[in-house]
């Protein structure tokens, strides 16, 4: 049954950025407190699941990032299909502006990472990680601040954010395929075969998609491929429509039930387990983890908002109804705030125990800080702005 919560959208979105920024600081904090070897024993500990002739052993951090996140990826497919069904990506006039802005705020910061770790001829593989982009923290600090603002500025978050976590998809299966197995490769190909002929059933039971979706996890985490794409894949064989008028489609039923579970519950758990990084004795003031936590708080945000006035100019797309240019750059800001999907990447960049991987944990960490108090400001502002000149807005909304 799912969960049912008796707050409004905007608080229900605070508490989930705020859920997730606290497990992040008490991992952080275990990770480098006395309590440390508990922590990392606790994380550390190995499990295995056998299924029939399924069998996979990893460590418990390990399964929630490779198996809860999977889930995770699976809401960011529902919310794709969603948008590109009936929402800001549903035509080329509504989608060129989101689309631009997230691919402004992948290159740039891309771009800048590069140009401050070059030496040598090569690069920092630090880079990937400045393409991160999630609405985690975004999300919550815009409800937190923007009482008063115009609705269009979510909307616009939220579309970024979908297009820019489709971006991100296709870097990690660039970047993080390791060594192709190809049997399990095929049966994933097979599964996902299946789910997409079951997508013809409309209303087909419950039990009969989780089965091939579980089938088309399990082969992708045996092929090499990140399981990250398996929730993806997944989420895009799910049908938009019902097959009765009134019906709820089953996208819509999905994303409705598992949302909650993935805000409250797999995100922190993997936010506590993936900031749990010790630092003592880390190269912290490396050019690395500087460049990166510039990259996200000055790259990111000069990028979206760069693309976004470049499209309004050139006729691409027009500026969000009723939002200001002051209230785009602090939305620009807050996209310097991945935390979720920057974790996710640094894991993918710098796997522990690699040296780089306490620098870069703590570059995402500080960006998101940095650049969620910059937006906040910034959008604050010009809410309190408004609400000066418009004081019929009820104050106790």
């Amino acid at each position: 049954m799912a969960l049912r919560f008796s707050l409004d959208a905007q608080r229900t979105e605070a508490a989930a950025g705020a859920a997730v920024a606290g497990a992040a600081l008490l991992g952080f904090a275990l990770a480098n407190s006395p309590e440390a070897h508990r922590y990392f024993t606790l994380i550390g500990m190995d499990f295995t699941v056998r299924i029939g002739a399924f069998s996979e052993t990893m460590s418990r951090g390990a399964w929630i990032r490779h198996g809860l996140m999977a889930l995770y990826f699976f809401v960011i497919g529902l919310e794709l299909k969603q948008e590109v069904l009936r929402g800001e990506l549903s035509s080329p006039r509504r989608l060129a502006l989101p689309a631009l802005a997230a691919l402004g705020g992948m290159v740039v910061p891309i771009l800048l990472c590069l140009a401050l770790t070059w030496r040598g001829g090569g690069s920092d593989g630090a880079w990937p990680v400045a393409a991160a982009n999630d609405g985690v923290i975004a999300l919550a600090v815009l409800s937190l601040v923007g009482r008063g603002l115009p609705q269009s500025l979510k909307v616009f978050l939220q579309a970024m954010t979908v297009a820019g976590q489709l971006a991100v998809s296709v870097l990690i299966a660039l970047l993080y395929t390791g060594q192709i197995h190809t049997w399990p490769l095929a049966g994933a190909a097979l599964a996902l075969m299946g789910l997409i002929a079951l997508s013809e059933w409309k209303d087909a039971p419950f039990l009969f998609r989780s089965l091939g979706y579980l089938l088309l996890w399990g082969f992708v985490l045996k092929s090499g491929i990140d399981t990250a794409l398996a929730g993806l894949a997944a989420a895009l064989t799910v049908p938009g429509t019902g097959r009765r008028p009134g019906h709820e489609a089953a996208l819509r039923n999905y994303l409705r039930t598992l949302k909650p579970y993935v805000d409250f519950a797999v995100l922190p758990l993997f936010a506590l387990t993936a900031a749990g990084i010790p630092v003592a004795g880390a190269p912290l003031w490396a050019a690395a983890p500087l460049a990166l936590t510039t990259a996200l708080v000055l790259g990111k945000p000069a990028g979206v908002i760069a693309a976004t006035f470049i499209a309004i100019r050139m006729g691409l797309a027009r500026r969000p109804t009723g939002a200001s240019w002051l209230e785009l750059w602090g939305l620009a800001a807050l996209a310097g705030s991945p935390l979720v999907i920057g974790l996710f990447l640094s894991g993918l960049a710098f796997p522990p125990p690699d040296p780089g991987a306490s620098g870069s944990t703590l570059a995402v960490m500080a960006a998101a800080t940095v650049s969620a108090g910059v937006g906040a400001l910034a959008l604050g502002a010009s809410a309190a702005q408004r609400r000066r000149l418009r004081p019929e807005i009820d104050e106790a909304a």
